[in-house]
């Protein structure tokens, strides 16, 4: 199929059958767009839906999240994962609003420059946002490109990425190429699923060559499969007379960058110096059911134990650390499996009182 055919088939199915109500394409503009690419790295359209509106009704503009407190950019994001995003984002709003005056660069290539911005999501907001031709190659797409040819190997080796790079650019058309972006990944979310796809009622089944070999599901070829290792970590929940919980501040890198947590021990034995560390004095002790929580590369087995404390008077405040009132919860950026726990424990102690 040329290249012409190929956008035109597109198109023609997207003006019939593409998603046209999405919040992100209501009053489009470049930071709708990149938060929208952003939020959806990784992540179920399904999902995003509302924390994009809240995201927008708090932050709706570029310079609104560039002047937002973190704990207020963090708790916007808990429970949409891969924190390291919503830190970009807030990096990448600053550097907008100081070296380019609150405007998005319109030029991919600097789009790239700034952080977590990658050639994909670039591409998306050029395209859909200042209608600039721009290839993109997010998930869905790669799926229907990698089907459309037949494309062996894996889509993350480099050879491999080229390859589907040069199909993106050779199908993107010079005209509504707006409305192609968002066609392509409509398709691959719609029809071109991973397990399941559509075919039949498919605009490019005519010229698809994993459907005329019978092996739609065969491509992408898969990430060749390693076992996942396992991690255990103790989390304690130290619960003061008002039935609050002691949180930290994780360092800004690495994993919940920035985000409060609760204390990870190796063992029981530990809290003891936690307590010590803090002036607390433990009362009961009450293991909670565990949790495992799985990131990219490990999953982490969770075991918690809420442990009612009294405070010292003498005791001093420390900065990275606080008193999370679990009946009116500040607004800080919480850990998925952390903001789990600490409901499961607001249920336990509601119950002792009530008892």
């Amino acid at each position: 199929m040329r290249a012409e055919a190929f956008s035109t088939a597109v198109l023609d199915w997207y003006d019939r059958h593409g998603r046209h109500d999405l919040p992100w394409q209501q009053d489009i503009n470049p930071y709708r767009v990149w938060v929208s690419e952003i939020m959806l790295q990784q992540t179920q359209v399904s999902t995003v839906l509302n924390y994009f509106d809240r995201f927008m009704a708090s932050l709706p503009t570029v310079q609104a999240l560039a002047e937002a407190p973190e704990d207020e950019v963090l708790h916007l994001w808990t429970g949409l994962g891969y924190y390291t995003r919503a830190r970009n984002l807030q990096k990448t709003a600053k550097i907008v609003m100081a070296e380019y005056g609150g405007e998005f660069p319109r030029d991919v290539e600097k789009l790239t420059e700034l952080p977590g911005i990658g050639l994909s999501t670039a591409g998306a907001i050029a395209s859909i946002s200042m209608g600039l031709r721009a290839p993109i190659l997010d998930g869905n797409v790669k799926r229907v490109l990698a089907r459309f040819t037949a494309q062996e190997g894996y889509p993350g080796e480099p050879k491999v990425a080229k390859q589907l790079w040069a199909a993106a650019e050779r199908f993107t058309p010079h005209s509504r190429v707006n409305h192609y972006t968002q066609a392509m990944m409509d398709l691959g979310a719609t029809l071109c699923t991973r397990s399941k796809p559509s075919c039949l009622l498919c605009p490019l089944e005519r010229g698809c060559e994993a459907h005329m070999l019978g092996l739609e599901t065969r491509y992408p070829i898969p990430k060749p499969r390693k076992e996942v290792p396992q991690k255990r970590t103790l989390m304690p929940m130290l619960a003061n007379r008002e039935g609050a919980i002691l949180l930290y501040r994780r360092p800004s890198s690495g994993l919940w960058g920035g985000l409060w947590s609760l204390p990870e021990l190796d063992g029981l034995d530990d809290i003891q110096h936690l307590a010590l560390q803090h002036s607390l004095e433990l009362g009961q002790q009450q293991q909670m059911p565990g949790l495992v929580h799985t990131f990219s590369h490990f999953q982490l087995a969770i075991e918690p134990w809420l442990i009612r404390v009294e405070e010292s008077a003498l005791h001093v405040a420390e900065a990275d650390w606080l008193w999370y009132n679990l009946a009116t919860p500040p607004r800080l950026g919480l850990a998925a499996p952390v903001k789990t726990l600490l409901k499961r424990a607001a249920e336990v102690l509601n119950a002792g009182e009530s008892s």
